[in-house]
């Protein structure tokens, strides 16, 4: 009998040269989803690259958190010891994610085995369980986009317990001469905005899986034109400092992993087309400069404070 629902299969039970053996319909095991004839299989696929950039996304998130809070916290005190935070917290999120998929299948390898992801609601596969007769419903729940919904929270749980593990001491050794109330507000911090991200990552973790590549262009693109403006920089030469240029470069980085993800690395030519698009904005910046006056907006805005 053809099981009901998408996400329902049958789980194999017994295998030998003529048999095999299938169960009942119900939710596959960890690590599988059904086919199209209804059988769990494992998934033994490599991740696509538009996988790997929304992993690589979704740690970068934490990572870059981590850094706004250091920055915020750090306006009044010393910034020598705000940059070794940053350190730290680049440091913590890296062996999170080495360590994180480490632990994934296939255990101790830097590979991870993943299924397909075909649509959205494979995302969210306990709205979707069948009920044949309308009394009793087939629960399928299952991971089908295995393993992108749950290492997620793998790496967030390594990187709450490294910074635990590692910050403190850096804090200690680097900032205890600091003259602060608290010296470990960083932490503190970090310690509600993992809990969100968690819950974001629980609720809409699909929709940012088709979303984060213009979710990373918007936001960078908006967050260079501001640091343009309020830097005053109004001409080539204004970004001849080392501060301004890694800046630049940074924002310059996520246009080129937005534009990557958008294309999906289908084809090499339309790719490096794409990227050749990366300084249109900075371009477009000092073109129009003249005819915004962003420094006289500032002044005007200062003064009217």
């Amino acid at each position: 009998m053809t099981c009901f629902g998408l996400y329902c299969g049958k789980t194999l039970l017994f295998k030998n040269s003529s048999t095999e053996i299938y169960g009942e319909c119900g939710a596959c095991p960890r690590g599988q989803r059904t086919n199209e004839q209804k059988y769990c299989q494992p998934c033994t696929d490599p991740p696509e690259l538009y996988d790997w950039l929304y992993l690589g996304f979704m740690a970068m998130i934490p990572l870059v958190s981590h850094w706004l809070c250091i920055e915020w916290n750090a306006k009044n005190s010393n910034s020598r010891g705000a940059f070794f935070q940053q350190v730290s917290a680049l440091l913590e999120c890296s062996m999170a994610a080495v360590v994180t998929l480490l632990v994934s299948n296939p255990v101790g390898t830097l590979a991870i085995h993943s299924c397909r992801v075909l649509m959205l609601s494979d995302w969210y596969t306990m709205l979707y369980n069948p009920s044949p007769d309308y009394i009793t419903t087939l629960h399928c729940t299952q991971e089908a986009v295995y393993p992108l919904y749950t290492i997620v929270f793998v790496y967030y749980a390594f990187c709450l317990v490294l910074m635990l593990l590692l910050r403190p001491l850096l804090v200690k050794k680097i900032q205890w001469h600091i003259n602060k109330p608290n010296q470990l507000e960083n932490i503190y911090t970090a310690l509600y905005f993992f809990p969100i991200l968690t819950v974001l990552q629980a609720v809409a973790g699909g929709l940012l899986y088709y979303a984060f590549p213009y979710i990373v262009l918007v936001v960078s693109l908006a967050n260079l034109i501001v640091y343009l403006v309020f830097a005053k920089v109004e001409s080539y030469s204004d970004l001849i400092r080392k501060d301004r240029l890694l800046v630049l470069l940074s924002h310059w980085f996520l246009h080129a992993y937005g534009l990557l993800a958008l294309s999906k690395g289908r084809q090499l030519e339309q790719d490096l087309l794409l990227l050749t698009l990366v300084p249109v904005p900075t371009l477009f910046y000092f073109f129009t400069i003249k005819f915004t006056k962003p420094s006289r907006i500032i002044s005007e805005g200062s003064k009217a404070h």
